[in-house]
């Protein structure tokens, strides 16, 4: 009976912890791309220029989303298997 309970309680640590991952992932690439779009609008970058930055900040953004996303799953999946 305890097995149920034990495996119960890590698909809701997994589940806890991919929403974490996804959540902590979108809010870095959002403030990633604020910052390019910041540095767009100080700059006063108009035309190719700006949508330049802009394409680059997202493109910047998501990628360091996914690798905020890949690196809490690995390291969640690394602290279970050690069993902690």
């Amino acid at each position: 009976m305890d097995m149920g309970r034990e495996s119960r309680w890590e698909k809701d640590a997994m589940t806890v912890e991919i929403v974490f991952a996804l959540v902590t992932a979108a809010v870095l690439a959002g403030l990633v791309f604020a910052v390019a779009w910041t540095l767009a609008l100080t700059l006063d970058l108009s035309g190719s220029a700006e949508r330049h930055v802009l394409a680059g900040g997202a493109l910047l953004g998501a990628v360091a989303g996914v690798w905020r996303l890949v690196r809490v799953l690995l390291r969640f999946d690394k602290q279970r298997h050690l069993g902690r």
